[in-house]
């Protein structure tokens, strides 16, 4: 097809291009007829540059394995393809979107090294500009993304020690107690050994203990009152006996589950026994029941440090592949542990999962991420009280993650502006703006999924979409965006 420099002229793009500059454009390039249907792929080399001439046009980007329309144009003039060309091997030159010819329609087309090479000559200065302003943003997004991780990881770690630091307290004042405990039991063993306590006696004594020991792991839950009355009733029960401070080993063996009918046992088998050797009986039990207590607790509390410290390399993914096959479920309760104290005592976390979902290939610890800014911002939108719903479920070919909660909800001029870097709703000095964006980079730029938002008082819901069986190209470095004309 002929290619005319006038015609050239009429388009925005070349219209302040001298003669020979159309000329040379003409020369490097070529009109060519496309009938209906796609022109490139998103991800294919970047071969071409081109410049509608007449006719129309869909540009789409991919969300989630679906071709998402960016635009649809007949304005002369549009431009699509491999315009990032004249920053050459240090961009991805593949095409950041897809093109189809909705009807017959003329290009002017040019190769991606003619393009490059046209742009470095006629307009060194302002390919310097771009550059600087494209590698320069590059670079400023990716330190602004490193400094919001490390404050994120800065906020985690404290809530973290604080949420370290109560199980292990606990475990210290245990191990005091029962080394206290302990110091007791031997006392007592002193007075056994003297021969205050009957050879039979002495057996069945241990047998008591054993029993009282294995009533400790099958101790009922009692409410505050129902502990109360049974407290009250032992107390009662010592105090007829003799036994010295009833009250205060009362709490004890309520605890242990043992009650009056137990105790009685105890009594009618060291019935031959003297007075004060029954209470040294009541006593070894109690350090017995006490032990028992505390070593328990110590268990608990140590369970809770391993369980936290779990927590903490499964949302760190230490030691771990970047790229790796997980259960989306352990990574969002690894997130929920590590925001345990954010969430605090106003907030009622439901989860609602799909246990039948796939485990998914994904960069586990940026998806992490994606979970922390969503539920951080969902507990600052509830300002501590509500409930927050974390909902998986399968679509189609993607499993969706729902974080809801019941805050007042995103207005409507914001919705749109929420995925925009730098913006926040949130006061100067709450917020950087960059949570959702480098969010929305982590799902669709890393994963191919999608983010989107529905939102109205009372229930605000962030949906990310993540696919299934992400193709193999899809574990690479993420492509450079860039823009359509």
């Amino acid at each position: 097809m002929i290619c005319d420099p006038e015609e050239l002229r009429t388009l925005f793009l070349f219209e302040k291009l001298d003669d020979s500059q159309l000329a040379e454009l003409c020369a490097i390039g070529r009109i060519e007829y496309v009938d209906p249907g796609p022109v490139f792929r998103e991800g294919d080399p970047a071969t071409c540059f081109y410049v509608l001439i007449d006719g129309e046009v869909r540009l789409t980007k991919l969300s989630g394995g679906v071709d998402i329309e960016i635009n649809r144009t007949d304005h002369r003039g549009v431009y699509a393809g491999a315009w990032m060309a004249y920053l050459g091997e240090r961009a991805n030159q593949d095409y950041n979107g897809s093109m189809y010819v909705l009807r017959r329609s003329r290009f002017l087309v040019m190769d991606a090294a003619d393009f490059a090479r046209i742009m470095r000559e006629w307009f060194p200065m302002a390919v310097h500009l771009l550059e600087g302003a494209f590698f320069g943003g590059q670079k400023s997004n990716q330190r602004i993304a490193e400094r919001e991780r490390l404050l994120a990881l800065g906020s985690l770690s404290a809530g973290l020690t604080h949420e370290l630091n109560n199980p292990a307290a606990a475990a210290v004042r245990a191990t005091s107690g029962l080394r206290e405990r302990v110091a007791g039991m031997r006392h007592k063993l002193k007075m056994m050994a003297e021969g205050k306590f009957p050879a039979d006696a002495l057996v069945q004594l241990v047998e008591l203990q054993e029993q009282a020991a294995d009533r400790v792991a099958k101790a009922p839950d009692l409410s505050p009152l129902e502990a109360a009355d049974r407290e009250d009733a032992l107390a009662e029960w010592f105090d007829e006996r003799g036994i010295a401070d009833g009250w205060n080993l009362a709490p004890t063996f309520v605890q242990a589950g043992l009650d009056t009918d137990w105790l009685e046992g105890v009594h009618a088998t060291l019935e031959a026994c003297q007075a004060p050797v029954f209470e040294g009986a009541v006593r070894w039990l109690n350090y017995t029941i006490e032990t028992e207590l505390l070593m328990n607790e110590i268990f608990d509390s140590t369970t809770r440090i391993s369980t936290l410290v779990g927590a903490a390399k499964q949302y760190s993914q230490m030691d771990r592949a970047p790229y790796q096959v997980v259960d989306l479920h352990e990574l969002l309760d690894s997130t929920l542990v590590m925001l345990n104290r954010k969430l605090g005592d106003g907030i009622r976390v439901v989860k609602d999962y799909d246990r039948g979902l796939p485990p998914i290939p994904c960069f586990a610890a940026e998806l992490n991420q994606v979970w922390t800014n969503l539920i951080d911002n969902a507990v600052y939108a509830m300002a501590g009280e509500g409930t927050l719903t974390i909902r998986t479920s399968k679509d189609n070919d993607c499993a969706a993650i729902e974080i809801g909660d019941t805050g007042p909800g995103i207005a409507p001029e914001a919705r749109g502006r929420i995925f925009e870097p730098f913006f926040t709703t949130k006061p100067v000095g709450d917020g950087t703006g960059l949570g959702l964006d480098i969010s929305f980079r982590i799902v669709a730029n890393k994963h191919n999924g999608d983010i989107r938002v529905e939102s109205e008082p009372g229930n605000t819901r962030f949906i990310v979409r993540l696919p299934l069986h992400p193709a193999a190209e899809d574990v690479s470095t993420p492509t450079t965006g860039g823009q359509d004309g």
